[in-house]
């Protein structure tokens, strides 16, 4: 009897620990939502349509940290998403985390919002890679701001990546050189219920977009 109630135990307390996981990274998709929700009302200071329309993927990470003294670093989860900008779909969402560090004459925190739109497959493949850095590995710039503002060819070719950051409410192009971009299968696992990598995800299309991804692939084709 000892022995049932403590292996009763443990199943009890495996549950209620994956329900959290379940919660928290639900908890995620909603907080990604709502940062191209806001973004998307933002007419002045939001990513141009056009630009969305016509690229190749996007990664959102909200309420990203920057801080320190002297020494700094930045880091915070997030997801990308593949896009076919000739059938408009998007792909279930992965989990990448971002990080990294810099050196210089700092103090404080800030928390930011930070979109990246890739304008290239080679800019979405760069963000699938694991410990891939900005700026180093992948070429990044900041990208034009406006909704209605006209996106030129010549950015879409040369630049893979395009860079945003909102803080305080305002979206601006920004330049995130150093900053690094890794898996996080365990957030994808607790998802979609296997270790897969974004690649599977985004490209290869072994999972398919759960309820709170949809509402996320809801918000960005809004």
């Amino acid at each position: 009897m000892k022995y049932f109630l403590s292996f009763a135990l443990v199943a009890a307390l495996c549950t209620f620990a994956a329900a959290d996981q379940a919660q928290r990274v639900n908890e995620k998709l909603d907080n990604c939502s709502n940062v191209i929700l806001e973004m998307k009302d933002m007419p002045e200071n939001g990513i141009p349509d056009d630009l969305l329309k016509n690229c190749t993927g996007i990664a959102i990470f909200p309420n990203t940290i920057k801080g320190g003294f002297i020494f700094g670093g930045r880091g915070g989860t997030g997801v990308v998403l593949s896009h076919n900008k000739d059938t408009g779909e998007w792909s279930a969402p992965a989990f990448v985390m971002i990080g990294g560090l810099s050196f210089g004459l700092q103090i404080g925190a800030q928390a930011a919002d930070i979109v990246l739109v890739t304008t290239s497959r080679k800019g979405l493949d760069m963000l699938l890679k694991d410990n891939v850095t900005l700026g180093g590995d992948a070429a990044v710039a900041a990208g034009p701001i406006g909704r209605n503002a006209e996106v030129s060819t010549d950015i879409l070719l040369q630049t893979p990546i395009l860079c945003y950051s909102r803080t305080k409410g305002l979206f601006a192009g920004v330049a995130l050189d150093g900053a690094v971009i890794s898996q996080d299968k365990k957030d994808n696992k607790t998802l979609y219920g296997e270790a897969l990598t974004a690649r599977d995800i985004v490209i290869d299309k072994k999972a398919s977009p759960t309820e709170e991804g949809q509402k996320l692939i809801n918000a960005i084709s809004r």
